[in-house]
């Protein structure tokens, strides 16, 4: 999001609540919501209005002709909707809807489930689903990646492809992820082929469904947002487009893309925004149910959870069945893989379970998981939400954990980089995220996950600084004495029981010049410089190996609270900034009978006694090596300052 996010633990009075719920029950279709069916000579169109006096359907031959060729009134049919069919083909036009209410027609409206739309998104678009494939569409299958193989890459499409130094020729577009053999000004490869050679697994992309804050039609300006300003959430963004004026072409691109990734062994998250939009005034929600899909105060202002002027309400039985929908379809029509949910702790625990339920039965490896915070208390009950501190309520449905990554670089707002800098107090949130936030005998923090894939382990995203900047503004320390931090900080992250999550280019030692919140900053603060893979290759080189030995070692990823506890000991060292453990008995889950790892966050070389062995060592004083960087035989083991240590015991 634009603002940051933060945990929030209040509650609402229930006089308070009563004022967010909209007055009566209104009906529902008993049927999927389809506002537009093209079936060549005739196309339905339907919209959900059930307090609605009248509503109209207007046709339009482009998305920004003044007037409408065809006007059609709709009849009121079952379960709120007013339908209407038209008995020609239409292919190619462009609808809005406008009802009726208390006498007047409010504003024009592509509805609140267009899942094509014309330029800057005000319009729907009619298209024949059939002509949005690309080759081989039907064929397209998402690769098998066993749940210990899951690494997270979050990525922002103008971040990773806009700058002159990436080599690709789509930049800042769908179709940059569709192009190999892409390299930098040295040689080296960008791109696909980077995150190839990353190792990463799961490819997750910022807002990409229909945002307002980028005039399509004025994309020479080179315009930048995050997108976390939502106006259609089943439409396909076109600013990442080629042609944002062509409904067809956004949709294939946007295909090619994932049909790109799946191929090159990806899986594909999409970050999803259901708990505000931009301005309510111009959504489909206000212009055809106004008041129903929003928290509302008594004098109906908005509740503003958010923090970005309003936030909607999950409770509400239509707005339910949308999210679930909407989420269904991105599955079905796009082969989505999973969703990141921006603020999760603004919808409620059951919408979530739901959710869970019906897209696990489409996929049984969907991956979701979301903030669980808000910017401002939701006006709900906190124990009905999905905060992070009710995960544990939650059905495979996991959460960011700020433990881990307060504890590693310092928490939010602090002149401190924590542990990976040798600041005392955070040895316990370590070992928190190290153990997957299950509960654990040796873990003094309360838990809240019930599975340790419930646990999103990271210390850099797009929010708030990027993990240079935070060590450039916090840490005194010369950059090869930061670069130490960073591989000591992403070794914890890589050797938790949760999942792996980076920040697209942080690997290459990326910055925003100092600037936390960038969301809507040029691309000369966001995009990544691709020749500092060639500066840090080095760096890179250790994530890739990380993630190697990650992939070949899945007693990193245990998967399950029982044998984190039976399996996983922290090894006691009385200094506060060296955590240090062992995962043992892997006979039939791993390689190794055992992993030890030495996370020294402290400036002095520290001596360990681990149980005595013949070690492959993996990872010490900042090299990694998935087959071997050496061999030890002992019971104690030195560790490095500012280092990570990894040993296998063959």
């Amino acid at each position: 999001m634009k603002i940051f996010k933060f945990i929030l633990m209040g509650t609402l009075t229930a006089a308070a609540l009563a004022s967010c719920a909209s007055e009566g029950a209104y009906p529902v279709p008993e049927t999927t919501l389809e506002e537009c069916v093209y079936n060549g000579n005739n196309t339905v169109f339907s919209v959900w209005a059930p307090d609605a006096e009248a509503a109209q359907l207007r046709l339009y031959h482009s998305a920004s002709d003044e007037a409408a060729f065809k006007i059609v009134n709709m009849k009121k049919t079952k379960g709120g909707l007013w339908t209407a069919v038209v008995s020609e083909d239409v292919k190619g036009a462009f609808y809005t809807f406008q009802v009726q209410k208390n006498g007047n027609w409010l504003e024009e409206t592509a509805g609140i489930a267009a899942k094509a739309v014309g330029v800057n998104g005000m319009r729907g678009a009619v298209v024949d689903w059939a002509d949005t494939d690309p080759e081989g569409w039907a064929e397209d299958v998402s690769p098998e990646i066993k749940p210990s193989d899951i690494i997270v890459y979050e990525l922002q499409h103008r971040d990773f492809s806009v700058h002159q130094t990436s080599g690709i020729s789509n930049k800042g577009k769908y179709l940059a992820l569709t192009e190999e053999g892409t390299k930098n000004p040295d040689g080296l490869s960008t791109g696909i082929d980077h995150l190839k050679e990353l190792g990463v697994t799961y490819i997750q992309l910022l807002p990409s469904t229909d945002f307002a804050t980028i005039d399509e039609t004025r994309l020479e300006d080179n315009q930048y947002n995050w997108g976390y300003e939502p106006l259609n959430y089943n439409a396909v963004e076109g600013s990442f487009s080629t042609d944002p004026y062509n409904p067809v072409a956004r949709i294939r691109e946007f295909k090619q893309m994932v049909q790109s990734l799946h191929k090159a062994g990806f899986r594909v998250i999409l970050d999803v925004v259901y708990n505000h939009t931009t301005n309510a005034s111009v959504t489909g929600f206000e212009r055809t149910m106004p008041g129903y899909f929003y928290r509302m105060r008594e004098d109906g202002t908005f509740y503003n959870g958010s923090g970005c002027g309003n936030e909607t309400a999950s409770e509400q039985e239509m707005f339910r069945k949308y999210m679930i929908e909407s989420l269904e379809w991105w599955m079905n029509e796009y082969h989505i893989d999973g969703f990141r949910f921006d603020l999760m702790a603004i919808h409620d625990i059951d919408t979530m379970n739901e959710i869970s339920e019906r897209l696990h039965a489409i996929d049984p490896n969907v991956v979701i998981y979301g903030e669980g915070w808000a910017a401002e208390s939701p006006a709900y009950p906190a124990e009905e939400i999905a905060l992070k501190a009710n995960t544990y309520m939650l059905d495979k449905v996991g959460a960011f954990s700020d433990n881990i990554r307060d504890a590693v670089r310092g928490p939010l707002g602090c002149e401190n980089a924590g542990f990976m800098d040798g600041v005392e107090g955070n040895k316990a949130n370590v070992e928190f995220g190290i153990a997957g936030g299950v509960e654990h005998p040796q873990v003094s923090v309360e838990r809240w996950t019930n599975n340790p894939l419930q646990h999103v382990s990271y210390v850099s995203c797009h929010d708030d600084h990027c993990l240079r900047d935070r060590l450039e503004e916090a840490a005194e320390a010369t950059e090869a004495e930061r670069l130490k931090m960073v591989k000591l900080a992403q070794t914890a992250v890589y050797t938790s029981q949760g999942i792996p999550f980076i920040f697209n280019g942080e690997e290459l030692y990326r910055h925003k010049q100092g600037i936390k919140n960038s969301y809507n900053q040029p691309d000369s603060i966001n995009a990544i410089d691709w020749t500092y893979k060639t500066k840090y290759n080095d760096l890179v080189r250790y994530y890739a190996e990380l993630a190697a030995i990650r992939h070949a070692h899945p007693g990193f990823c245990l998967g399950d609270a029982d044998l984190v506890r039976e399996k996983l000991q922290f090894i006691e060292v009385d200094d506060p900034c060296v955590v240090a453990f062992r995962i043992s008995g892997l006979e039939g889950i791993d390689s190794a009978k055992s992993l030890t790892v030495l996370l020294n966050g402290s400036k002095k070389n520290v001596k360990i006694e681990i149980p005595e062995g013949n070690y492959v060592v993996l990872a010490q004083n900042g090299y990694a090596d998935a087959d071997s960087i050496g061999a030890y035989s002992g019971s104690y083991c030195a560790a490095g300052a500012t280092s990570a240590t990894i040993l296998a015991e063959m």
